[in-house]
């Protein structure tokens, strides 16, 4: 496997793991802009003025925060015009760590499975814990400095 950073890696691996349950920033019905405006009780005309564009493009960028064709640029803007500021994160399922075991025990359960065939043919198959123990060692030895998400 490449050469990861471990440290940073498992910084980031850490800070990721604050912005879970994702479902807490599931965005409201119509969107971040239209139900922070409501609450603070601005009007679509009052926002324009604060950024500099007509009510008719506020709910603009309100439709199109609604269907996620929002600008990232945009969402800045409008944020800071409502007193905030504009977060986004990628958020991974699993952790990062668990990413790239997972990635590396693929590959190398891929490459043992057509040795293990072989080896089935010829009547020398393995147990499971064997298995188990090869596909450490190929992870150890065999892809130490090969990339994981390169083609196989």
């Amino acid at each position: 496997m490449k050469k990861l950073n471990d440290r940073a890696l498992k910084r980031l691996d850490a800070r990721l793991l604050l912005a879970k349950p994702i479902e807490r920033f599931t965005p409201p019905p119509r969107g971040w802009i239209r139900a922070i405006r409501d609450c603070l009780g601005m009007s679509g005309a009052q926002l324009g003025k604060r950024i500099g564009v007509a009510q008719q493009t506020i709910r603009a960028f309100e439709l199109s925060e609604e269907n996620g064709t929002i600008q990232l640029q945009t969402l800045r803007r409008v944020a800071q015009a409502l007193g905030g500021k504009l977060v986004y994160a990628i958020v991974p399922d699993t952790s990062l760590e668990d990413m790239i075991r997972n990635r590396a025990r693929e590959i190398a359960l891929e490459a043992l499975t057509r040795v293990s065939h072989t080896m089935r043919l010829e009547d020398q198959a393995t147990s499971r814990s064997d298995l188990e123990a090869r596909i450490d060692d190929y992870i150890r030895n065999e892809l130490r400095d090969r990339d994981l998400w390169g083609e196989a």
